[in-house]
């Protein structure tokens, strides 16, 4: 069996693993990467007596195709977070059904502090072949097992950390896979290792698809924006800013209408509302910027978070 070769950069990591599930396939015998491998680069040139074969002739994984169809994506939520800081957070990766992918390295340094506020680095963002996803699909749904994964995975000795969710939809597969304290596998008595290693693999990969800047990638402009209003009474900063919008009243930001969801006010912004904030950078969103009323001066918290495509609001 034979696959594409050699491959685009963008997923040169994706491509050695899938070339090990795809020979391993041919031969019956088990995956000669294992999971807990990391993926490798491409040696340079074509292998002997691989010729080059199209997506279809090895099996090419259906999924959806639509722009704002998810694929895949890696997510991170829950846990000891403030909630304006977890409101303004986007799924770490995404991969929509056109080929088009939205990241962000959560481990790469934060901008400086613009006084109170805390920014995020912005997303970035490029445009993968069917080759380049075919590739990462098969090393999400066979090498880090997604493909056969239970929808939930606990970690009984971590408390009040986050959880990692793969979602998928490719190859018959549609689900979201649930880790908890996924990374903090250090501890003894944690169970699933095997399967642990291999997602904390993906999510790696994932996270740095650029591979910290090698592969060129462009900065992702939102289209809109997700505005968060909380109270911020008792808070403190020289850096206080008035009311900045004429047409927009506290009262615009809503909460959501379902009772049992957490009441957070917010309202879709445009990038032109949000240039009035008059903070450097904000793509990537941001937290705890403090502004007062534009009637009775009461101090208000403001949190800020892109909206990709497939955000209704």
């Amino acid at each position: 069996m034979s696959v594409p070769w050699p491959m685009p950069n963008y997923l040169r990591p994706a491509s050695v693993v899938a070339l090990a599930v795809l020979v391993a396939a041919c031969s019956g015998a088990g995956p000669s990467v294992a999971p807990s491998d990391p993926p490798g680069d491409l040696p340079s040139g074509s292998p002997t007596g691989s010729p080059p074969a199209s997506p279809a002739e090895v099996g090419a994984l259906e999924h959806p195709t639509g722009a704002t169809d998810i694929v895949l994506r890696y997510d991170v939520g829950g846990g000891m977070m403030m909630a304006g800081f977890a409101a303004s957070q986007v799924p770490t990766f995404t991969l929509y059904g056109d080929g088009t992918v939205v990241f962000r390295n959560a481990a790469s340094e934060m901008p400086p502090m613009q006084g109170s506020v805390m920014r995020t680095n912005p997303l970035r963002t490029a445009k993968l072949s069917e080759d380049q996803i075919q590739d990462l699909l098969v090393y999400a749904l066979e090498v880090a097992g997604l493909g056969v994964a239970r929808d939930q995975y606990d970690n009984p000795m971590v408390t009040d950390v986050g959880t990692t969710t793969f979602t998928i939809d490719a190859g018959g597969v549609k689900k979201a896979v649930n880790i908890y304290a996924l990374g903090m596998e250090d501890v003894p008595g944690v169970p699933d290792m095997v399967a642990r290693r291999a997602f904390g693999e993906l999510a790696t990969h994932l996270a740095d698809f650029d591979q910290g800047g090698a592969i060129a990638t462009d900065v992702y402009q939102p289209a809109a924006y997700r505005g968060i209003l909380m109270d911020g009474t008792g808070m403190t900063d020289p850096n206080v800013i008035a009311w900045p919008w004429e047409d927009i009243q506290p009262s615009d930001f809503k909460g959501p209408a379902d009772p049992n969801a957490f009441q957070l006010a917010t309202r879709t912004l445009t990038p032109e509302d949000v240039a009035a904030l008059d903070v450097d950078g904000p793509e990537g969103g941001f937290t705890g910027l403090l502004i007062t009323g534009p009637d009775d001066g009461k101090l208000y918290s403001f949190s800020l978070r892109p909206l990709l495509r497939d955000d209704t609001e």
